[in-house]
């Protein structure tokens, strides 16, 4: 059985501590810290046997692994610290603020001894894992514009850190358009250029953009454009994503849990569909309906994290591959800086 530790018992730590649950007598949560006792405390009184702490050096002997789910910029020196006491860890995106602080993480990185992954929740989504395999084996044909929408209201009721640069590492693009900046990479390939445009317009909140738009050009010559907000009073779009390929549309809907392929039967600009192909694609065919609804499946991160634990084997979301989408953000930051593209180029 393995003992985990759960360092920041916030918003996302109540998320991790709940998908804990369902992984059984596989793990035992032992340990706590915070630097708001209360919180570290209450979290510790429901979970029989575990120890807290404000300060986390002090519970790093009590547990084999340790789940991060603190603000960014602790990120980098609370990693190296439980990589260095030989604790396996799952930290919460980004990997590190700078470069620098990535690069050093990603050497130190020996998993799966111990294992270091990095969490990216959508990879372990079924419908965002589905939509992904449609897109990469063509089920459609070829994407040629990837439109992803992600919409809500995030503001200071989560900590006041979030409005803050320094602690953040830049704004909304970076601290949440990396999980769609990374689809993007894993979905369409290389990216050879591309710009951002954020503003803290209707998110005052934020020192940096609270709002963001971002269009990549691919090698394959598929564009990519992502929308983000953390202004959001109110959305139809939600989090959803049209995928227009040769053959037809595909949507994701978040909302709605499912992925549904659009097509026009009556022709246009396209052959008209035959009468067998409507029968089995008429202009809108739901292919894929989550089981329940779609939210953080923290549960499949944290299932991933253990069996990299137990069959000591890499994890599918290394260090490495993280901070690939942290490059392509910090590009696109120093482009609209200076008013120019950014070359992704290599990347």
């Amino acid at each position: 059985m393995i003992k985990l530790g759960l360092i920041g018992c916030g918003v996302m730590g109540k998320a991790h501590l709940a998908g804990i649950a369902s992984l059984g007598n596989r793990v035992v949560v032992s340990a706590f810290a915070d630097t708001d006792a209360e919180r570290a405390g209450k979290f510790a009184a429901g979970t029989p046997g575990a120890v807290w702490d404000t300060d986390y050096h002090k519970i790093l002997n009590s547990a084999d692994a340790f789940i991060l789910a603190v603000p960014h910029d602790l990120h980098y020196e609370m990693v190296l610290t439980c990589l260095k006491a030989g604790k396996h860890v799952l930290v919460e995106k980004p990997l590190a603020l700078t470069e620098k602080e990535c690069l050093s993480l990603i050497e130190l990185d020996s998993s799966p001894d111990p294992v270091l992954t990095v969490g990216h929740v959508l990879h372990h989504d079924p419908i965002w894992q589905k939509m992904g395999e449609f897109i990469k084996g063509k089920a459609f044909g070829e994407v040629f514009q990837l439109s992803i929408w992600t919409e809500q209201l995030t503001d200071l009721s989560r900590g006041a850190w979030i409005g803050r640069a320094d602690k953040l590492g830049g704004g909304q693009l970076f601290s949440h358009g990396c999980h769609y900046i990374d689809l993007m990479l894993d979905w369409l390939g290389e990216p050879v250029f591309g710009c951002h445009i954020g503003t803290n317009l209707g998110t005052p909140w934020m020192e940096r953009e609270g709002t963001s738009n971002v269009s990549i050009k691919f090698a394959s010559g598929a564009i990519g454009y992502h929308m983000g907000t953390w202004g959001a009073r109110g959305s139809s779009h939600g989090y959803s994503v049209h995928a227009h390929c040769t053959e037809g549309m595909l949507e994701l809907s978040s909302r709605k849990g499912t992925i549904s392929f659009h097509r026009d039967p009556s022709g246009g600009d396209i052959p008209a569909m035959t009468k067998e192909e409507a029968k089995i694609s008429p202009s809108e065919t739901v292919l894929y309906k989550a089981d329940k609804s779609v939210g953080k499946h923290v549960a499949e991160q944290l299932e991933a994290f253990l069996q990299c634990i137990e069959q000591k084997k890499k994890p599918e979301i290394s260090a490495k591959l993280a901070i690939r989408s942290l490059r392509v953000i910090w590009a696109l930051y120093d482009a609209e800086n200076k008013g120019t593209l950014a070359d992704l180029r290599g990347i």
